[in-house]
């Protein structure tokens, strides 16, 4: 029984995935374990480039201070050259992605498209929607509130939330933009389930909100009001068990996947 999965990890993975997502009967080629191979190197370097970019915008934000002494634009500008190089290195790995399913797909005898366009409510879900565009609104309105504050420090640290959070946004919306609309890499029915799926998990990890927890908390923290630390905290916390609640609540996967097939 499956013998080249006792030999080949990747074949192996591909094996458990297709079990965990309902599709047990179906034999994993090794197609589809090099789409999933990729997708897990993906997500690790993603994870990697956010803690670079976390880094590296603390950096710029350390070498601004003490803030009384001098403004200048030099740190702004150092951010927002991260921002592009966060954006640039993550579409270079969606386009190690594409370039792994084109490839993929070029070796299908024949291939077989999607029954129905597949929309973004239908592959994300409205509920991971909903809550992705209420956790940026609430740490841009976290940040927005400092501009005002007579402190050149806080507002150096809202700037970089502002810019980090921007970024962030504009990259969730290309990559979500590239999962959507790329052509499907199947060759029958089983396999075109398979693709849809792997369009909802990439989907559903792109909005985990870990920058947008992650910045307010970090370059706001400590020199605040008491009353705008607690926001912030308040924000990871509430945002965590929002986040955990929809996602135990919310259609599994292998679920969401075969109703997008249906109503797009």
């Amino acid at each position: 029984m499956r013998q080249p999965e006792q030999t080949d990890p990747q074949r192996w993975l591909a094996g458990v995935w297709l079990e965990r997502h309902g599709l047990a009967d179906v034999e994993p080629t090794p197609l589809l374990a090099a789409r999933l191979a990729v997708r897990r190197r993906v997500r690790v370097a993603d994870s990697l480039l956010l803690a670079a970019f976390i880094v590296g915008a603390a950096l710029t934000h350390v070498s601004a201070l003490p803030s009384d002494v001098t403004s200048s634009w030099l740190p702004t500008l150092v951010l927002v050259a991260l921002v592009v190089g966060l954006l640039v290195a993550q579409w270079l790995l969606g386009w190690w992605v594409r370039h792994v399913d084109r490839r993929a797909g070029a070796r299908l005898a024949r291939r077989v498209a999607h029954p129905v366009q597949l929309g973004w409510s239908a592959v994300l879900g409205r509920s991971y929607a909903v809550f992705t565009v209420a956790s940026f609104t609430a740490a841009l309105l976290l940040a927005v509130s400092v501009l005002a504050v007579p402190d050149p420090g806080l507002r150096r640290g809202a700037t970089v939330v502002l810019i980090g959070l921007t970024g962030a946004a504009v990259g969730i919306v290309l990559q979500l933009r590239n999962v959507l609309a790329s052509p499907a890499v199947a060759d029958d029915e089983a396999s075109l389930t398979a693709d849809v799926i792997m369009r909802v998990e990439d989907a559903r990890a792109l909005v985990t909100p870990s920058l947008v927890w992650t910045l307010p908390a970090i370059f706001l923290y400590g020199e605040s009001f008491g009353w705008w630390n607690v926001a912030s905290i308040g924000l990871v916390v509430v945002g965590a068990i929002a986040y955990c609640l929809i996602h135990f609540r919310s259609t599994g996967v292998g679920t969401a996947a075969r109703r997008a097939m249906v109503t797009g």
